[in-house]
């Protein structure tokens, strides 16, 4: 049997936001788990952005993550060869890859091109699970993480808005799609 990867990012932002183009990762946090969802092994690095390297008040309070957290951070260049070291002892058996949203999807393919950056996931299928969710359910318009949990009858697990945990609640959702989708 396969693992799937559900992975999470956090990025500067804003009160607001700002176009994905001006975001920039801060934390990257992914599980490997089986299609039943019990997890294998996991990733989490904190990023160092480069070209706002100091983050505002609002990304502060909304990811709990500290400027020293980023400040002793290494930049993207360096964290995903890191990751796809990682990854790349899980690839013989990695099946697919999702995320919550497309989100994490657009900002990984805008940095991969940005830093001339490579990445076995993209020889595997991206799964949005928040759309394969939404139409598991039936539901009118997706809904976010925190209302699909209640949805399922579960409770979000630990800190919301930090990539690891925001990655392991996604993939506890995985098991309740996978048998619609493949």
């Amino acid at each position: 049997m396969g693992h799937w990867l559900v992975i999470d990012l956090e990025a500067t932002t804003e009160d607001g936001g700002w176009p994905l183009t001006d975001m920039e990762i801060i934390e990257i946090g992914a599980c490997l788990v089986t299609a039943d969802g019990r997890e294998v092994d996991h990733f989490q690095r904190f990023v160092k952005p480069l070209r706002r390297p100091h983050l505002t008040a609002f990304c502060r309070e909304l990811t709990h993550i500290s400027q020293a957290n980023i400040d002793s951070a290494a930049a993207l260049t360096t964290v995903w060869p890191q990751f796809e070291q990682w990854l790349g002892v899980h690839a013989p058996r990695l099946v697919g890859w999702s995320s919550w949203g497309d989100y994490d999807l657009q900002q990984l393919t805008q940095d991969w091109q940005r830093h001339q950056l490579t990445s076995l996931l993209g020889e595997r299928p991206h799964l949005n699970l928040k759309q394969a969710f939404a139409t598991a359910r039936q539901l009118a318009k997706p809904v976010g993480l925190h209302s699909a949990l209640q949805l399922a009858g579960l409770s979000f697990q630990g800190q919301q808005h930090r990539a690891l945990n925001d990655a392991r609640n996604t993939a506890r959702l995985l098991p309740l799609v996978l048998p619609r989708v493949c």
